[in-house]
């Protein structure tokens, strides 16, 4: 495994690819938990998949973009390492299936050879930042979102406040007030607005915060209507570290920023924001926009003597799946990618298309498909005869038949129902019996394994989760049916309501007749959820009941889409929050560790960084000696105070001064060489106090 090490040109991330490397030979030594190790490769983008002894790897593409050059490098690590087939997530990531651990560095020094990485991938992380995949091009965008996004991903890649928080944390960036990115149900969404001041257009975003799916679904708040943009970084940083401090650890259902902000309340978490802002490194955080915007150029390829194809499927591709740039005389061309998938073949024949015939880049996209964007219009009919023999020509794009799953129990520890089986024969039920919603844009059919709603079903205008149901002492796969919700624009969302449960062979069957009865009572004009507000919930559960009934299921019931042998309910431990069992003797260790890196950042000049390392392994020294006395902790704030609590007020431990007072230091100063080198000394002390009363713990 040395031979990579050398071919790392970035000191960073050789560090990084190092440290996972030892901590694998340590784990497999027996010399790590395997609850903390999962930390440690969850951050670094390896999950552990339904099937014991391989890993799946997620690839973190910010805002989807990816260049020839990295696609094929995504290829030649799928083919080496996997199986030589490329998935495309809801959060504009790749995920390859089946990797040996023991590889996943090698696998990562190749991935960055490119400029690739998986850091922070999945864990309890800043996760891949999402973008619509038409920023830069969209003919209604203010201005593009693209260096803004791409700004604030650097920004929060590797860094400490967002390494080890209680949850993920999602972020995303919608082009125009369309808000195709769904801002609406993210901890963290941006819609770009332009104001005149002085007779000059000022570019700002409107700020929504706290917003989830799941099984509590969450609508953002908006906190902002005009937020400059120079205030992006340092108010989403300071978001982050309210968050790290209060958010929820212990309760992993709970943790996440939707909980927290409706426990405390959302003028009281803004007033911590406020209050954080001292603290921040940046007061104001240009992004230097002209810089990029001047390096984007249009392509200007060969041209190509072809005629236009003159069958209906070549018009219906061009109305469904090609679309007008703001740029004159280009265009953006969408492939439709069946639940996600697609092999490293196929691959790399589109890197090589759009390389020579486009402009050098795809981007993945929010419903699991791909964008080749900066298309001379001239080459329309070559672009659908290529993609034609890449078998990727199929119409329909962001339409009805064009149905979102994750990868349920295919793959995932926490899929209780298939969800790609479901979703591959709702598709042919469409393209077989009501081919003209392959025309149809505006109705939405998505579908999640779990209530985590990875699929996003909580969202759309028929929503679909897996489920199971038991039946005498049998138990059977099942979907529950969401129905109504709904995109609106400018940051405005409707979810969907559970209607009823049935048994997922009827999956079929209860879409026909939800599509029959759409057809024959809506409106003209009426969108779904309009349909669906107005005819109400129980209307539809009258109409969904006969598929409910348990009374009449056969033995096919009993096993699900796209298996051969009866339905068990196995559900894995889910690693989506980074499930984590903290022993004492770990938890000191990683407290000294952390000290460490504030030794190394320090080093470097990184006074914030330093900072913030520092008052986690504070933090984790006193969650150490909690844990040694059985005291439960829920949040890095109540540390704090239960340290006090056990530890300082009944003299056990004596420390000069109040212990929060000493802890909360880093959220009073500025983040100087001066204090972030007395607030280390400071974390000395109290390190030292807390490994002596250890050690006379266990001594007696």
């Amino acid at each position: 495994m040395q031979s990579f090490r050398t071919e790392i040109e970035n000191p960073i991330v050789e560090k990084d690819i190092i440290e996972l490397e030892k901590k694998i030979a340590l784990f497999r030594g027996g010399k790590i938990d395997e609850e903390k190790f999962r930390s440690l490769r969850l951050a670094r983008g390896i999950y552990g998949q339904r099937q014991p002894g391989v890993q799946m790897i997620r690839i973190k593409l910010p805002y989807g973009k990816v260049t020839s050059e990295q696609l094929h490098r995504i290829c030649e690590v799928s083919d080496t390492y996997s199986t030589g087939r490329l998935h495309i997530t809801t959060r504009q990531d790749i995920q390859i299936h089946f990797v040996s651990l023991d590889k996943t560095p090698e696998l990562w020094a190749t991935l960055e050879k490119d400029d690739v990485t998986l850091r922070e991938a999945c864990g309890n992380t800043v996760r891949n930042i999402t973008a619509s995949e038409t920023a830069g091009v969209d003919p209604k965008e203010p201005f593009d979102v693209t260096p803004y996004a791409d700004a604030l991903f650097r920004y929060m890649l590797r860094n400490p406040i967002c390494q080890e928080m209680g949850r993920k944390f999602k972020i995303s960036f919608s082009s125009s007030d369309d808000d195709s990115a769904l801002v609406y149900l993210h901890d963290l969404g941006f819609i770009p607005k332009l104001k005149t001041e002085n007779g000059t257009a000022v570019r700002g975003f409107k700020v929504l915060l706290g917003g989830g799916l799941g099984s509590q679904p969450r609508h953002a708040d908006v906190v902002y209507e005009f937020l400059p943009t120079d205030q992006l970084v340092p108010f989403t940083e300071a978001v982050l570290r309210i968050f790290d401090r209060f958010g929820e650890r212990a309760k992993r259902m709970k943790a996440r920023m939707k909980f927290l902000i409706s426990s405390m309340g959302l003028e009281e978490f803004l007033k911590l924001v406020e209050e954080e802002k001292a603290a921040l490194p940046h007061q104001t955080y240009p992004v230097d926009h002209e810089s990029y915007e001047r390096q984007q150029t249009l392509p200007n390829p060969p041209s190509v003597d072809i005629p236009t194809p003159s069958d209906l499927s070549y018009a219906h591709w061009k109305k469904t799946n090609v679309f007008p740039q703001k740029q004159p005389g280009f265009v953006t061309i969408g492939i439709r990618v069946k639940l996600g998938d697609f092999r490293t073949d196929v691959a790399r024949k589109l890197a090589d298309l759009v390389k020579s015939y486009a402009n050098n880049e795809v981007r993945f996209t929010l419903r699991q498909n791909i964008l080749i964007r900066d298309v001379k219009e001239e080459l329309i009919p070559f672009f659908y005869e290529e993609l034609k023999k890449l078998r990727m020509a199929d119409y329909g794009y962001n339409t009805v038949g064009d149905i979102t799953a994750c990868p349920g129990t295919d793959t995932c520890n926490l899929g209780i129902a298939s969800s790609t089986g479901a979703a591959g024969v709702l598709e042919e039920v469409i393209q077989n019996e009501y081919p003209q919603y392959l025309l149809n844009s505006d109705l939405t059919i998505k579908i999640s394994g779990c209530m985590n709603a990875c699929g996003q079903h909580n969202m759309a205008s028929i929503g679909y989760q897996g489920m199971s149901i038991k039946v005498g002492k049998s138990v059977l796969p099942a979907l529950q049916v969401l129905l109504g919700g709904a995109t609106l624009g400018d940051g405005v969302g409707i979810f969907s309501d559970k209607v009823i449960k049935i048994p997922s062979k009827r999956g079929p069957q209860s879409l026909r007749l939800l599509l029959d009865d759409f057809e024959q009572h809506a409106n003209p004009d009426e969108a779904y959820h309009e349909y669906y507000q107005r005819q109400g919930q129980m209307y539809f559960y009258e109409l969904l009941k006969p598929l409910s009934s348990t009374d009449d299921v056969v033995d096919t019931d009993f096993i699900d889409w796209g298996n051969e042998e009866n339905y068990v309910k196995a559900i894995g431990v889910g690693e989506c929050a980074g499930v984590v069992i903290d022993l004492v003797s770990t938890l000191l260790l990683e407290a000294r560790e952390k000290l460490a890196n504030a030794q190394d950042s320090m080093s470097e000049g990184r006074w914030a960084d330093a900072i913030y390392q520092t008052y986690t392994g504070i933090v984790n020294s006193a969650k150490a000696i909690l844990t040694s006395e059985g005291v439960n902790t829920n949040s890095y704030a109540s540390i704090v105070t239960l340290f006090e609590e056990h530890f300082m007020q009944s003299g056990k431990i004596e420390l000069a001064g109040n212990f929060s007072d000493i802890v909360y230091q880093m959220k009073e100063q500025a983040p100087t060489q001066e204090f972030a080198l007395a607030y280390y000394a400071d974390a000395e002390r109290v390190f030292e106090a807390i490994s002596e009363f250890r050690a006379k713990e266990v001594q007696a």
